[in-house]
């Protein structure tokens, strides 16, 4: 059966590199691929179960594939940010204007990040949850313990220290990725290196123009390497699927609906709000729905805000007129500050459920508006820390005084709202960029 299911899914592969062949459009084409991959995942789960053996093979050969592409993707993460923001920074004509265009950036990104944390706020307030009486197993003891240790790691750090270590002490360990503010540690050090060929340019024009060379000419090859991750995506999709939907227990997220439901919810509720801060910037929202389709799809099914900046920064640049400068920094500042879903959206949504067990009532003012606030400056502390959603309801929930090991909670419906938030959060990157390039009307970047 196993080389059976392999075959199938060589078929479907087969398919997808025809169509390509066809000319049929990439977005109709990784649409296919997920519906394809649900198709199949059901069909694994009704047959075999999720713990069944053959699934397992079956999986362990297509991971090869779904692995491979979000392996690819993160592995030019890097490199994309930073010759990307480097090349970028040598289009300004002056500095000025790079200041300018950084904090607009990362203002929309908390504004909307203020919105998200009410919006999931009020959707917890609205579908009355509470974690009060709520399923709990071994499972659900032993997440809840982790968390609570990752509390007491996270507690020894500062908020100064994690802000601090965004400046590398070693160039090369940062493009390592290894630590957790890598990717705004080569921000900056890209930053570093434009500013600092600007400045050459004053007095040695020529040594300028042979670092500008150089420096054009590596982004040329990522982003042929890019190119070359993209045209994969549809196969990297349908393998993803696949394991997703065959493998997820779909009894004990039954368990918690009323908060899978409430997180979509809200989560719905934001890209809404997206669409309506898309057309008061005179933006097509229609537009951005069928141009960010393909993108979400990928953030949705990889649950890899990272992972997916070679993505958006493609479709912002090709697909909604972004200048390659305002695309960078706010895909690069996104995938770590201001996050929609994972700083915004989940930590308010666990701080409303969880303040009733320790006698809180979440429905007072003066609780929903020391939590908004906390919520908009934890969306800069994981900057500095990483690990998402996670980390960000560790800086939330310690702040506000509540207790971190329930989140443990939540362990068995993780992957799932997980997707919704990752789109999300990259769908607010993408927002940003649109909204500052209008504000900017004619960039300098």
């Amino acid at each position: 059966m196993v080389l059976f299911n392999l075959l199938f899914i060589i078929l479907m592969f087969i398919l997808l590199f025809y169509l390509e062949r066809k000319k049929v459009s990439f977005g109709k084409r990784v649409l296919l691929a997920l519906c394809i991959g649900i198709v199949i995942g059901t069909v694994y789960q009704m047959a075999y179960g999720i713990q069944s053996p053959i699934v397992k093979a079956t999986l362990s050969w297509t991971n090869i594939v779904g692995n491979g592409y979000i392996r690819m993707l993160q592995l030019i993460v890097i490199p994309l940010v930073l010759v990307s923001i480097a090349s970028s920074i040598l289009k300004i004509k002056d500095l000025k204007t790079f200041r300018t265009t950084g904090l607009l950036i990362i203002g929309i990104l908390l504004c909307t990040t203020v919105i998200a944390a009410s919006v999931g706020a009020f959707s917890a307030l609205g579908y009355n949850l509470s974690a009060v009486g709520m399923p709990v197993g071994d499972n659900e003891i032993t997440a809840g313990q982790k968390i609570e240790t990752k509390l007491d790691s996270f507690q020894t750090k500062p908020v100064q220290e994690q802000l601090v270590e965004i400046i590398p002490t070693n160039i090369f360990y940062a493009f390592t990725g290894q630590n957790s503010a890598d990717t705004l540690s080569v921000v900056f050090i890209a930053a570093l290196i434009g500013i600092s060929i600007l400045k050459i340019r004053q007095y040695k024009p020529d040594s300028a123009a042979l670092l500008e060379k150089f420096i054009l000419a590596v982004q040329d090859i990522v982003m042929e390497v890019v190119d070359f991750i993209l045209r994969i995506t549809p196969y990297g999709i349908l393998a993803l699927i696949v394991k997703f939907i065959a493998t997820s227990d779909f009894g004990s997220i039954l368990k918690l609906l009323s908060f899978v439901a409430a997180s979509y919810t809200a989560i719905i509720v934001m890209f809404i709000i997206h669409l309506l801060l898309l057309a008061l910037a005179k933006y097509n929202p229609l537009h951005y729905i069928q141009d960010a389709f393909p993108v979400l799809s990928f953030a949705f099914i990889s649950r890899t805000s990272a992972g997916t900046l070679p993505l958006t920064v493609n479709a912002l640049e090709n697909k909604m007129g972004v200048s390659k400068g305002i695309a960078n920094l706010a895909a690069s500042f996104g995938i770590s500050i201001g996050q929609n879903g994972c700083a915004g959206v989940y930590p308010a949504m666990l701080a409303v459920m969880i303040a009733p067990t320790v006698g809180i009532d979440p429905f007072t003012l003066p609780f929903l508006v020391k939590l908004v606030f906390v919520t908009a400056l934890g969306s800069l502390g994981i900057a500095g820390v990483g690990g998402g959603a996670t980390f960000a309801a560790l800086i939330v929930l310690s702040t506000m005084g509540l207790p971190v090991g329930l989140v443990g909670l939540l362990i068995a419906i993780e992957p799932l709202i997980d997707m919704g938030r990752t789109a999300l959060n990259v769908s607010d990157a993408m927002v940003t960029a649109i909204i500052t390039e209008r504000i900017i009307q004619k960039p300098n970047l």
